[in-house]
C-alpha cells in the first residue's frame, strides 16, 4: 500500500460493502483511500443478499464482478406465492431474461462471501489502506486536512471524509442532527440450511417470496447454490440494535401457524434463528457538509422489501467516485453534485420499499385483489415494472 500526501487521500469510516466498495471506486479514479474499520474487517452480519442488475453492474464497472460471481448464484426467476393457500401466484424471469434485458446478471450470495470479494480486492490495491481496530470518536471535516481521531487515541488525516458507517452511523449528526431512526413495527428473521435438505419448491434454483396476513417469507440460493437462505419478516417486535440476536423459533412461529404445511414445514426444521429490528429514516435534508459526506445505510436506510439496501450503497460509491473525477477532485463541486444525483434515487426506492412490504402484508379482501392482480400478469410485464431499478445508470 502506498501512502500519499493528506491532500490527495480519502478517509472512509466503515469497511463494510459501501465502503470498500467506495474504496476501490477512488483507487479507480486514480485517489488513495485509507478505510477505519473497528472490527478486524470481518462481515458476516446477515446470511444472504441480492444483487439486482443495478448493483452488479456497477461492480462489474469497477472489475470485481468475475470475483463475486465466482462465490454467488444466479436463480432462474423469482417466484410469487400466497403464504396461506400454498399456490404459485406469479412468476419474474431472472436468469438469461434479466441479464439480457438489463446488461447485467441477477445474483443472490451470502453477505460474507461479498465482503470477502471486496475485501481481496481492496487488499489488492496499492493505493488503498486498510486499518482495522480504529474505533471512530471524533472528526474534523470543514476545513483541509480533515481528522479522524479513535477511541486509542489514533489519528488519520485527509482531503476527504466518507461516512459509510452504516445504519447506527456516529458520523451522522454532523451533517443531520435531526435524523431520527424509527422502529418500523417489524422484525426479520434468519436462517440457514442446506440446499440439499430441503423439500420442493424449496430446493428450485429460484428466489420465494411468500405473501401472508402481517408477515412474509423469503428464500433463495447462496454459496453457490449449496445453502438455502431463509428469511422471515413478522410485524411486531421491539427496537433493538444488533443485526444478530439470537432468537427462540416459539417466538417465531405463532406468525406462521395458519400458512400452507410447506411453508410451515420449513420453518420448523430451523433449529437456529437470527432476528434483527428494522428501522426507518426519513429522507435527510442534505447527506454532505463541507467535506464529508455520508454513504449507503449512514445516509438512506431502506426497508429490505426491496432487496435493495447493499445495490444503493454499491451505486453511492460508484456515483461519489464519479463525481470527485469530474470535479477535478474538489469537494466543493463533488459533494454537492453526488448529493443531487443520489438522494431522489434513493428516496424512491425507501418509498416503494414500504409500499411493497404493506403490500406482502395484506389481508381478507385487498390480498384477494392482489393475488388476482398479479395471476392476470405477464412474467416478462413483471420484470418490465422493475426497469426503473434495474435499469438505473450510475454517473
Amino acid at each position: 500500500m502506498t501512502k500519499s500526501e493528506p491532500h490527495s487521500r480519502a478517509l472512509i469510516v466503515g469497511g463494510g460493502i459501501g465502503g470498500l466498495t467506495t474504496a476501490l471506486a477512488l483507487a479507480r479514479t486514480g485517489m488513495c483511500a485509507t478505510v477505519l474499520e473497528r472490527s478486524a474487517f470481518a462481515d458476516e452480519t446477515g446470511a444472504g443478499i441480492q444483487l439486482g442488475p443495478n448493483a452488479t453492474r456497477a461492480v462489474a464497472e469497477l472489475g470485481v464482478l468475475d470475483a463475486i460471481a465466482a462465490t454467488s448464484f444466479r436463480p432462474d426467476v423469482l417466484r410469487l406465492y400466497d403464504g396461506r393457500a400454498g399456490a404459485s401466484l406469479a412468476s419474474v424471469p431472472l436468469g438469461r431474461v434479466a441479464e439480457d434485458r438489463y446488461g447485467a446478471p441477477y445474483l443472490t450470495l451470502h453477505r460474507a462471501d461479498l465482503h470477502a470479494s471486496l475485501l481481496a480486492a481492496c487488499q489488492s490495491e496499492r493505493a488503498i489502506e486498510l486499518r482495522s481496530g480504529f474505533e471512530v470518536m471524533e472528526a474534523e471535516a470543514v476545513a483541509e486536512p480533515v481528522i479522524v481521531r479513535g477511541a486509542d487515541g489514533r489519528q488519520a488525516e485527509g482531503s476527504i471524509l466518507v461516512a459509510a458507517d452504516g445504519l447506527w452511523s456516529r458520523l451522522r449528526d454532523r451533517i443531520a442532527p435531526d435524523a431520527d431512526l424509527c422502529f418500523s413495527g417489524a422484525t426479520a428473521w434468519r436462517a440457514l440450511l442446506p440446499r440439499s435438505e430441503v423439500p420442493a419448491p424449496f430446493d428450485a434454483p429460484e428466489v420465494g417470496l411468500w405473501f401472508g396476513p402481517h408477515a412474509h417469507l423469503v428464500h433463495y440460493p447462496v454459496r453457490g447454490g449449496k445453502d438455502l437462505n431463509i428469511v422471515a419478516v413478522v410485524e411486531g417486535g421491539s427496537a433493538k440494535q444488533g443485526w444478530s440476536r439470537r432468537a427462540e423459533p416459539d417466538l417465531l412461529l405463532p406468525s406462521f401457524e395458519r400458512w400452507a404445511q410447506p411453508a410451515k414445514a420449513l420453518l420448523e426444521t430451523v433449529e437456529t434463528w437470527r432476528c434483527w429490528s428494522l428501522f426507518r429514516l426519513k429522507p435527510l435534508p442534505r447527506w454532505t457538509n463541507g467535506r464529508m459526506a455520508l454513504l449507503g445505510d449512514a445516509a438512506h436506510p431502506v426497508l429490505p422489501y426491496l432487496a435493495q439496501g447493499a445495490a444503493l450503497a454499491i451505486e453511492d460509491a460508484v456515483t461519489l467516485a464519479a463525481s470527485i473525477k469530474a470535479s477535478g477532485g474538489d469537494p466543493a463541486s463533488a459533494f454537492p453534485r453526488y448529493q443531487s444525483l443520489r438522494m431522489d434515487r434513493a428516496a424512491r426506492v425507501q418509498v416503494r420499499a414500504a409500499r411493497f412490504g404493506r403490500i406482502y402484508h395484506l389481508r381478507g379482501p385487498a390480498a384477494f385483489a392482489r393475488n388476482f392482480l398479479l395471476g392476470r400478469r405477464h412474467p416478462e410485464s413483471l420484470l418490465q415494472s422493475f426497469d426503473w431499478l434495474y435499469r438505473h445508470a450510475n454517473r
